[in-house]
C-alpha cells in the first residue's frame, strides 16, 4: 500500500513536470516559427495542460480499466469547472471573455450533451471515438481560423526579449516531456488500481477523485499563478479549452483504441457535468463578472459532490 502511494505521487510529479516541459518546448518552437501567441495558447498550451489526463485515460483504456479512463475525464472536467475556475475567482474576481461566453461555453455544453447521448447504450464504440476526434479537429480549425483572422491586430512575438531556445533544446524538451507523461500515466493508473483494490474503493471513485485531481494539477497551478498576477480571466479560457480537449480528444482517442464500457454511475456523473457546464454558461451570460461568491459556491459544490461519491 505504502509503495503504491509513493508510485502514485511519483507518477503525478512526472505528469505535471512532463506537461510543463512539453508546453515549454512546443511554445518555444512556435515562437521560432513566428506563430501568433494567441494561437499557441488556444492549441499547444491548452492541449499540453491536458496531456496528463490523456496519458492516464488512454493507458487505462488499453489496460482494460475502463472505469478509470472515463471517470478520470469526468472528474477532471468537474474539478476544472468548479475548483480551478472557482479558486481563480476567489483569488481575483474577473470578467468572462466575450468570445468564450458566446462560442466556447455553448460548444462545451453541446459536446457534453453529445457525449452523454453516446453513452446511453452503455458503450463508447470505436465509431463514437472517431466522431469525437472529428469534433476536436473541427473545433480547432474554427478557433485557429478565427485567431488568424485577427492576426493583423496581434504582435508576432510575445514580448519576451530573451534569446529563443535552440531547436535541439526544444526537441529535447518535447521528447523528454512526452516520455515523462507516458511513464507518469503508467505509474498513476497502476498505483491507483492497487490502492482501490486495497481499500475496497471502486476504480470509478479513484478516477473521479485522486486521479482526476492529480491530472488536473497543471490547470490548477496555471490558473492560480494567473490569478495572483491579476490575470484571472485566463482561467476560464484554460478551463473551457481543457474540458473540450478532454471530452473530444481524450475520450475519442481512448474509445478509438479500445471501446469503453460505461457504467450507470458514469452516466449520472456525466449528466451532472452537463448541468453544471450549462449552469456556468448561463451564469456568465447573466453576470459576466465571476466574483468571490461564485468561486466559493463552485468549490462548495465540488466538496459536496466528493462527499456524495465517497458514500454512494
Amino acid at each position: 500500500m505504502l509503495l503504491s502511494i509513493v508510485f502514485l505521487l511519483i507518477g503525478f510529479v512526472l505528469l505535471v513536470k512532463g506537461a510543463d516541459f512539453f508546453v515549454a518546448g512546443s511554445s518555444a518552437t512556435a515562437r521560432r516559427l513566428r506563430i501568433p501567441p494567441v494561437v499557441i495558447g488556444l492549441t499547444i498550451v491548452a492541449m499540453g495542460t491536458s496531456l496528463p489526463e490523456a496519458s492516464v485515460s488512454v493507458t487505462a483504456g488499453l489496460a482494460g480499466s475502463n472505469e478509470i479512463a472515463l471517470s478520470n475525464v469526468i472528474g477532471s472536467n468537474l474539478f476544472n469547472l468548479l475548483v480551478v475556475a472557482g479558486a481563480s475567482a476567489l483569488i481575483h474576481p474577473f470578467l468572462a471573455d466575450r468570445d468564450i461566453v458566446r462560442r466556447d461555453l455553448p460548444v462545451n455544453t453541446v459536446v457534453t450533451a453529445v457525449l452523454l447521448a453516446l453513452t446511453l447504450n452503455g458503450m463508447l464504440s470505436r465509431f463514437d471515438g472517431l466522431l469525437l476526434l472529428a469534433g476536436i479537429i473541427i473545433y480547432l480549425f474554427v478557433v485557429v481560423r478565427a485567431a488568424l483572422a485577427d492576426r493583423k491586430t496581434l504582435p508576432l512575438d510575445d514580448g519576451d526579449d530573451r534569446a529563443p531556445l535552440p531547436i535541439y533544446l526544444c526537441a529535447i524538451l518535447i521528447a523528454g516531456g512526452l516520455a515523462m507523461i507516458v511513464l507518469g500515466g503508467d505509474l498513476v493508473v497502476d498505483a491507483a488500481c492497487e490502492i482501490a483494490r486495497f481499500v475496497g474503493l471502486s476504480e470509478t471513485v479513484i478516477g473521479l477523485t485522486i486521479v482526476a485531481i492529480g491530472t488536473s494539477l497543471p490547470e490548477l497551478v496555471t490558473s492560480i499563478v494567473a490569478a495572483r498576477k491579476g490575470e484571472s480571466e485566463l482561467a476560464l479560457g484554460n478551463v473551457v479549452g481543457s474540458n473540450l480537449f478532454n471530452l473530444l480528444f481524450i475520450m475519442g482517442m481512448s474509445a478509438t483504441l479500445s471501446p469503453l464500457a460505461v457504467l450507470r454511475e458514469n452516466m449520472f456523473d456525466l449528466g451532472l457535468l452537463l448541468v453544471l457546464t450549462a449552469g456556468v454558461w448561463l451564469l456568465c451570460r447573466l453576470r459576466p463578472k465571476l466574483d468571490r461568491k461564485a468561486g466559493m459556491a463552485g468549490i462548495a459544490i465540488y466538496v459536496l459532490y466528493t462527499i456524495y461519491i465517497l458514500v454512494r
